[in-house]
């Protein structure tokens, strides 16, 4: 099994900081990409930010929303993926959920894409 696990979110003013980590377990051969996503009440889920494996050279990409503001990183030996959060706005507050693509121990070759359970982010204004 493979389980993803976030940590970090909470309450936070505008203009605040947060840090949120998530972290991989399981029988796991390796992680390619890793990302961050959110969901507000009554409105899809959108991606956040991503980040490659650093064999494909850990390229970043975010959503246009967050530009400056949000920076992902990833500890390989940790097997986890981080998301610094700056300058925090009331439009930020959502679910954040950890995704990433793990190709499990064992004679599959394919990577399955598994979902954290979520953490809450709520900025108050």
């Amino acid at each position: 099994q493979v389980q993803l696990v976030e940590s970090g979110g909470g309450l936070v003013q505008a203009g605040g900081s947060l840090r949120l980590s998530c972290v991989v377990s399981g029988s796991i051969f390796s992680i390619n990409s890793m990302g961050w996503y959110r969901q507000a009440p009554g409105k899809e889920r959108e991606l956040v930010a991503t980040i490659t494996s650093i064999i494909s050279g850990g390229s970043t990409n975010y959503a246009q929303s967050v530009k400056g503001r949000f920076t992902i990183s990833r500890d390989n030996a940790k097997r986890s993926v981080y998301l610094q959060m700056n300058s925090l706005k009331p439009e930020d507050t959502a679910v954040y959920y950890c995704n990433a693509d793990v190709r499990r121990l064992g004679l599959d070759v394919k990577y399955g894409n598994y979902w954290g359970q979520g953490t809450q982010v709520t900025v108050s204004s």
